[in-house]
């Protein structure tokens, strides 16, 4: 899940160092995948808890446990008192978790250590870049982009009619381009993004005259670290496929990703134009009408 701090501050990005704490207490970002035993759904609850102001409760439900995620918890709920300290603790026993080293940053930046904060959240998304948590800290450290962690595939393509991740994945080992590309949608969606972005090339691979398989991968590509990754695909595909509204869709839906609202709103046109009734025609109205482009 993406941060919700809007932090435009940092020194990255030319902001002001901060020396002075900051008022309220910083946000959790817990994310617990598809884990449904009883301990992540009592963390999860005690997460909403804190988020929505209420330390108090929160905190009796994290002293429950010794997960990373519950020392985390603690240290947030007891905030101010000895926060910064603790979760310098808790990385130090982590080292390699990305989880730590995202709440560091943000322990950092409600202490006023905007630089510090910066170099923790460059830290997260190298540490483990295939989780959530890097995602948080890419969506931190890049306040000009949409808070969504990554840009979603929008398919086509019926589902296949499996209903869970695990069926899904065992359907994309085998050469259905379709169940690789829903697969690698689910992972986007769990915040697995070097892992959807394998899905989707290996659809790509084995349907490289397919454009929905191969704007998937295109789409896969996308981070907001390094957005041209995504577009040096999606470019040569247009001029390839250009009446292939898949392509042109998501090549105006990365384009908004990136500010470039008047080339976006050109390639949009375009996917309804080439697709009337479809999906693609669907969704390119409502984000025309959102850049105030309306039915034209």
């Amino acid at each position: 899940m993406a941060a919700t701090v809007g932090i435009a501050y940092l020194q990255a990005r030319g902001g002001s160092t901060g020396t002075k704490a900051r008022a309220g207490s910083p946000p959790l970002e817990l994310d617990f995948g598809l884990r449904t035993d009883a301990q992540a759904r009592a963390l999860a609850r005690a997460e909403t808890l804190y988020n929505d102001h209420h330390a108090a409760a929160a905190a009796k439900i994290f002293a429950r446990y010794d997960s990373l995620e519950a020392q985390i918890g603690s240290a947030f709920a007891a905030w101010p008192r000895h926060g910064l300290d603790t979760l310098k603790r808790i990385v130090a026993a982590h080292p390699g978790s990305a989880l730590a080293e995202l709440h560091l940053g943000l322990a950092y930046y409600w202490s006023g250590r905007d630089a510090d904060a910066a170099v923790a959240f460059k830290r997260t998304e190298t540490l483990e870049p295939d989780t959530p948590y890097a995602l948080s800290a890419a969506s931190i450290l890049h306040p000009n982009m949409p808070r969504q962690p990554l840009p979603l595939f929008v398919p086509s393509s019926p589902q296949p009619d499996v209903t869970t991740v695990t069926a899904l994945r065992a359907r994309a080992a085998g050469h259905d381009v379709v169940a690789r590309i829903y697969y690698g949608l689910a992972l986007q969606r769990l915040g697995r993004a070097i892992s959807a972005e394998r899905a989707f090339a290996a659809a790509a691979a084995i349907a490289p005259d397919d454009p929905e398989a191969l704007a998937a991968a295109a789409v896969g590509r996308f981070s907001k670290e390094h957005p041209a990754r995504a577009f040096a695909q999606l470019g040569p595909l247009a001029q390839r496929f250009p009446h292939a509204a898949v392509v042109r869709f998501h090549l105006g839906y990365l384009l908004l990703w990136i500010g470039a609202r008047k080339q976006a709103a050109k390639e949009l046109k375009l996917a309804r134009a080439d697709a009337p009734g479809s999906v693609y025609a669907r969704y390119a109205t409502t984000l025309l009408a959102a850049l105030g482009h309306g039915t034209r």
